[in-house]
């Protein structure tokens, strides 16, 4: 699901999701939907990359670090790191442990499956600087 990139006041932040598995998708667009923003769904890592290429607007990345593509994983999250510096990074996976602190990317967060909602769409409210609604 891609939404609309029209500039304008008002406009809710923009998140780009990266997962390949619809369930979880589904959760995760509902997660960010919570959180106040607008969701911009892709598949693989190819497609992610190619719409940070075509958007400025894209604000925060949730991406599954077991997503299939060329550029994967924590690779994946470093070259959203050094090429676009702005943007913050919420990694999920299903690997029995989250990945050592020296080899996430500055700012990025990791949530391991099953995910806890709260706490995802606390932290997605945090990066787009959203206060929790009433």
């Amino acid at each position: 699901m891609v939404h609309s990139q029209d500039e304008g006041a008002g406009r809710r932040p923009v998140v780009l999701l990266l997962e390949d598995e619809p369930l979880l998708a589904m959760t995760l667009s509902d997660y960010i939907d919570a959180a106040g923003c607008e969701v911009v769904q892709v598949n693989t890592t190819e497609w992610a990359i190619r719409v940070l290429e075509d958007r400025t607007d894209i604000r925060i990345v949730v991406a599954d670090l077991d997503t299939r593509g060329s550029v994967m994983g924590l690779t994946f999250a470093a070259h959203i790191r050094d090429r676009w510096p702005p943007i913050e990074l919420i990694l999920t996976s299903s690997a029995p442990r989250a990945p050592r602190a020296g080899a996430m990317p500055a700012r990025g967060l990791y949530f391991g499956k099953p995910f806890d909602g709260r706490a995802m769409v606390s932290a997605i409210r945090d990066f787009a600087g959203h206060a929790p609604a009433a």
